[in-house]
Parts: C-alpha cells; structure tokens; sequence
C-alpha cells in the first residue's frame, strides 16, 4: 500500500492509500477510487467514519482517501464543497500516475458528510469555474433535507446562521436532475438524530427522474454506527452487511470484480 498527502485550500487534506501494483496482478493495474467523506455535523470530522471505511474498501480491491475537511466556522462559504471539488480534481489529475480509473471515483460519505458527498454529485458552487462530479455515491444515514426532518445543526453551520430561509439553500432533495450519479443509501429506522426521512425524500428525488439507487433500511441502530463492527463501538453482524451489499453495488456499477 502506497500512501500519499495532498493537500487542500484552507490547511486541509485528502490522505490516500493507493493499492500496489504488480506485473503479477496484471488485471488489477488500474483500479476505481472511493473517497470517503466522515461525518461530525459539520463542527468535527469522525474518525470512525474514515479510516474503518477506506479500509473496507481497500480489501475489495479499491484505491481509497479519506476527505479532512473544514467544519465550525470553516464550513461557510461552501468550504467544505470546495475542498471536496479540489480532491476529486486533484485525484484525476494523479489519475496515470497512480493508476487510477479516473472514471471511476466514487464517494462514500455519512451523516453531514453524506450531505457533503451527495453535494458533490448535485449542489453548484458558487464561483467555482471547473466542477467536479463524482462516478458513484454511497450514503450511510445522510443529512439531505433542511426542512421539517433537518438535522439542524449541520444546516446552521453551513450557513452560518439559524435563518431557515439562509440555510434552505443547502437542502439537496430538491437538486437531483437525471444527470445525477448513481447511488447506494443505506439508514436505520431508529435514527432520531438524522431521521430517516431524509433518505425516503432523496429516494422519491431519485426515482423521480430515473436515476439508478439502491436502498436498504435496518430496523435496529442509533445514529453513527459506520461499520457497525466492534472497532467503532457499533457491533451489529447483520447491520454489518451493507458494507458487503455496497462493495457488490460498486463493482456491478463500475464493472469491476477482482
């Protein structure tokens, strides 16, 4: 495993994990990315939702980063979509060097940082000239809505106000268009931090317009298991399963199967 740095506007960072290549594994030179994106509400970046993900990932085959991006008051001005934008810009510009297949970058973000990575495959940012857009996302318990099921405090911190009319312009729902990458979203009925309504309403926004989704809704959970494995203190065989659910969902999108 290689293991590269590339840093970001506002003292930020993309840490990445490259899979090795070999004249032994010559199908296996060129590999898709998953960048994944934590959670924290936008005032903090979880480390349960980094590295124990990327690593799920990197044993399926995958290249993996992990997004370190800005939250408190660092999180205005769509910062944190800025800093997204810049690490998949700056992972295609790697993409020969690295042996990635620039084409095949998908996100994997959860709670805030759901809302941040279904953000980077729907949301326009003001004043960016050179958009980015992901190939693939996949969702764990995502913030999406600024309405009724909101999880306010990621919609305040974005803003930078408690407005409801200031904060409404991050709501995501409401921006998916058929040109919107496919998607894998997964959530529990118990979430009483971030309701699973948000899911159901991205859902009905991406069936609406024809956009391919996958779902899967466990019953039991609180919000923030992640893995849902022993490590980040979330321990659930069978919520365990939508990692291997995902890694199945990403390798028929991307036609990639080691």
């Amino acid at each position: 495993m290689r293991l590269e740095t590339l840093k970001l506007s506002g003292d930020r960072y993309l840490t990445v994990s490259l899979r090795e290549a070999a004249e032994a594994m010559p199908d296996a030179v060129l590999r898709p990315m998953v960048v994944v994106v934590p959670g924290g509400g936008y005032n903090h970046v979880s480390p349960r939702e980094g590295d124990p993900v990327a690593l799920q990932f990197a044993a399926a085959g995958y290249h993996t980063a992990v997004l370190h991006y800005s939250v408190g008051e660092g999180a205005q001005n769509y910062q944190p979509m800025r800093q997204l934008n810049e690490a998949l810009c700056l992972l295609r510009e790697h993409a020969v060097e690295w042996n990635i297949l620039p084409d095949k970058i998908a996100v994997c973000g959860f709670s805030a940082g759901g809302h941040l990575a279904l953000a980077s495959a729907v949301l326009n940012i003001s004043e960016c000239e050179s958009q980015q857009r992901p190939d693939a996302v996949i969702l764990g318990y995502p913030v999406v809505s600024a309405g009724e099921f909101a999880h306010r405090g990621s919609f305040e911190m974005l803003a930078g106000s408690k407005e409801l009319a200031a904060q409404q312009r991050f709501t995501l729902e409401d921006k998916v268009t058929p040109q919107t990458p496919p998607v894998f979203v997964w959530h529990t009925m118990e979430d009483e931090t971030v309701p699973v309504e948000n899911t159901l309403m991205l859902l009905s926004a991406l069936h609406k317009v024809g956009v391919p989704c996958e779902a899967h809704l466990f019953e039991k959970g609180w919000h923030g298991t992640s893995i849902s494995t022993p490590e980040v203190n979330a321990a659930s065989i069978h919520r365990h399963h939508w990692v291997e659910l995902a890694v199945e969902w990403l390798g028929d999108t991307f036609d990639f199967h080691l």
